[in-house]
């Protein structure tokens, strides 16, 4: 058995990792976001906007088969989920190529947990640390993320839902690098930029920016010429991805149907789905939700420190919250689950 070595969880590198993907949760946050509004909609507009979704989006069997020991917070009908009055479960992963579905292809750099509540006035989404030091089924204890390459997305579920005894309902895969190339369709997003820098043949000066496009990603790229490294990176790529969720669901782009239509085509441009995920159950969903990007609660899931092993580092997973977040999500009580563990 390989011995966990403690690393003092106050020190500057670990502190480091844990806040470098934090912004990774405003990603996910979009497709929320964009289904929330979707569900306030007139039932015409919903439709015209769920087909401009639908017809783009791409369907992959992600999900595994069920495994025992687990439990369904869902209908076993996983075609219609959506509205019968269940909680539901979306695993969302986050990877820089939509190739990367396949096992060993590209890598998945998120890995989250969307539970919308049975009543659809609220949803909360779970980010898993990449370093999650957890029982991978078949290959031991790894990290997390290992997971997906060992298995791909079939292999990441299951291995979230022995992590939690809870089936997950739905999976999703998102291109972040295409969520940052929406700027260009957006027209540009304004953020505050920290510290001066250059890369590929741009320049951004401190204090407010424009960006679109190459330029924007070359702005989310850039760590070398920052004080901080990867933490000033995860935050302007944070800073960004929050700019296209105000930008991309503004009253002016949302008072412009045909506007919203192609903001939400070129969103669904960038997402493989699972193909238990049918455009019938998108509608149902859309339809379902009473809540606004207000009502999204964003949490990660509880570590009780970092260590290493072999000379890894890892996130330690903390048993005993663990243990509590899983019969939430299983028993349909996140609320209570975040009363008794405020964010820090």
């Amino acid at each position: 058995m390989s011995k966990i070595t403690p690393v003092d969880p106050g020190a500057k590198s670990a502190r480091r990792r844990a806040r470098a993907r934090r912004w990774l949760l405003r990603t996910l946050a979009v497709t929320v976001a964009l289904l929330a509004v979707t569900g306030t909609a007139t039932a015409i507009y919903v439709g015209s906007v769920s087909k401009s979704f639908t017809s783009h989006v791409r369907r992959e069997p992600l999900l595994p088969p069920a495994a025992s020991g687990t439990t369904s917070t869902g209908s076993d009908n996983q075609d219609e989920p959506q509205s019968d009055g269940h909680a539901v479960n979306y695993v969302l992963m986050g990877s820089d190529s939509r190739e990367a579905k396949d096992a060993g292809a590209g890598r998945s750099d998120t890995l989250m947990v969307l539970h919308l509540a049975a009543d659809r006035k609220s949803a909360y989404l779970v980010s898993f640390p990449r370093d999650l030091y957890v029982p991978i089924p078949g290959y031991g204890k790894n990290k997390i993320n290992a997971a997906f390459a060992f298995g791909g997305p079939p292999l990441t579920i299951r291995t979230l839902e022995a992590l939690l005894g809870t089936r997950m309902d739905h999976a999703a895969i998102i291109d972040f690098e295409g969520f940052i190339g929406l700027t260009e369709q957006l027209g540009g997003v304004t953020v505050y930029n920290a510290h001066a820098s250059s890369s590929r043949g741009y320049d951004f000066p401190k204090g407010n920016i424009t960006l679109k496009g190459d330029q924007a990603l070359a702005f989310v790229r850039e760590r070398y010429e920052l004080p901080n490294g990867d933490l000033d990176r995860a935050e302007r790529q944070r800073l960004v991805v929050q700019a296209i969720l105000a930008k991309g669901l503004s009253a002016r782009t949302l008072a412009d149907p045909a506007a919203f239509t192609s903001f939400v085509a070129g969103v669904g441009q960038h997402l493989t789905i699972d193909d238990g995920l049918t455009d019938s159950a998108i509608r149902k969903m859309a339809l379902s939700l009473r809540l606004t990007a207000d009502d999204v609660q964003l949490l990660q899931a509880p570590i009780s420190g970092f260590g290493t092993v072999n000379g890894m580092s890892i996130d330690v997973v903390d048993q005993n919250q663990m243990s509590q977040l899983a019969e939430a999500l299983r028993e349909d009580t996140m609320g209570d689950y975040v009363k008794n563990h405020p964010a820090k």
